[in-house]
């Protein structure tokens, strides 16, 4: 039996430590397909599981990384065959199973998604969780009546992994997007990737003062929660939405239910985990066809497997701009 190298991370007296190790084949997960992994990537959840925090995962050793992309070695399932490239976000895989920090996964077939034509390994963890996430917003908002010609959607937290896909993708697509920040020397970045204008996040962060405030936004995909939150729900238009797919600035909702019925907007939860898979081989296909890749490739740095440990924390302190993708061969 084969072995290979990874991230493994190990839990002594109430601390977790990562280590790169050589691991056993023998020692991977039942699953029908086994992967040979050429990327992962760096995501708000891999900072909180790299960092022991959240209890997320509760048996240790334990290989990290919430999604992964590479070639397929072995397969028992009659979806995929030896040199299918593929992709995997989600379902608890790098949580409670062994992740993508590793030159080999094995997993459920269900699990996986082949790629679309003309998106790489690389380019798809370019993307990753984080720009799957900002599709499914951006689906959601579509499937409730946001169109181009709408007008203008907010995108908070911006220039992390998310909000930089999520305002490069509605750029594309054209939409007027406001991204709101609160790093002043991300306005450029920002703009680059299409914003039309730059909202300082403390204007959304604090409490609402009143119910409804003026209508501003068409639609909006928010990463922050809480009272940023709460705040966009008082500006939506009438019948606008809100894709809410993060927690950064915590995870109440001290809100009103006045919005909901004086203007008919609406809060829709977005769920990369356990996204159905027809929905996730459309957002796949979807983002191959409308990203540009200049775009993505702009706002996407390399680093090797090593390298996740040292940026784990400046992940969860919101320190990282764009997306990482993580060279797991490196």
């Amino acid at each position: 039996m084969s072995s290979f190298r990874a991230l493994v991370l190990h839990e002594a007296d109430g601390k977790v430590e990562p280590r790169l190790e050589t691991v056993s084949e023998d020692a991977l997960p039942e699953g029908e397909v086994t992967v040979d992994v050429d990327y992962s990537s760096l995501n708000y959840k891999d900072g909180l599981i790299l960092s022991g925090l959240g209890r997320l995962v509760r048996k240790y050793p334990h290989i990290p990384g919430v999604d992964f992309a590479g070639r397929v070695s072995k397969s028992s399932a009659p979806d995929y065959a030896p040199g299918d490239v593929v992709v995997l976000t989600g379902w608890r895989v790098g949580e409670v199973q062994w992740g993508g920090y590793a030159a080999k996964a094995r997993v459920k077939a269900s699990q996986l998604v082949r790629l679309p034509q003309g998106l790489s390994a690389e380019r798809a963890m370019a993307l990753g969780t984080a720009g799957f996430t900002s599709m499914l917003a951006v689906m959601a908002l579509g499937d409730h009546g946001l169109a181009p010609g709408s007008g203008e959607v907010l995108v908070t937290g911006a220039a992390g992994g998310v909000g930089s896909v999520a305002v490069a993708l509605l750029a594309a697509l054209g939409y007027p997007v406001a991204a709101s920040t609160g790093r002043a020397e991300t306005h450029e970045y920002l703009r680059s990737l299409g914003a039309t204008s730059i909202v300082d996040r403390a204007t959304l962060a604090k409490p609402p003062s009143r119910p409804l405030d003026t209508e501003r936004w068409a639609g909006a995909i928010d990463t922050v929660g809480s009272t940023t939150l709460a705040t966009i729900l008082t500006q939506l238009r009438y019948g606008g939405s809100v894709a809410a797919c993060g927690l950064a600035g915590g995870n109440d909702l001290p809100a009103s239910v006045i919005p909901f019925l004086l203007r008919g907007v609406n809060l829709l939860g977005i769920d990369s985990v356990m996204c159905p898979k027809p929905r996730r081989e459309t957002a796949w296909r979807r983002l191959a066809e409308s990203l540009p890749m200049s775009k993505l490739d702009a706002i996407t740095q390399k680093v090797p497997l090593s390298h996740v440990i040292e940026l784990a924390p400046k992940i969860l302190k919101g320190a990282i701009r764009g997306r990482v993708v993580v060279d797991v061969r490196a």
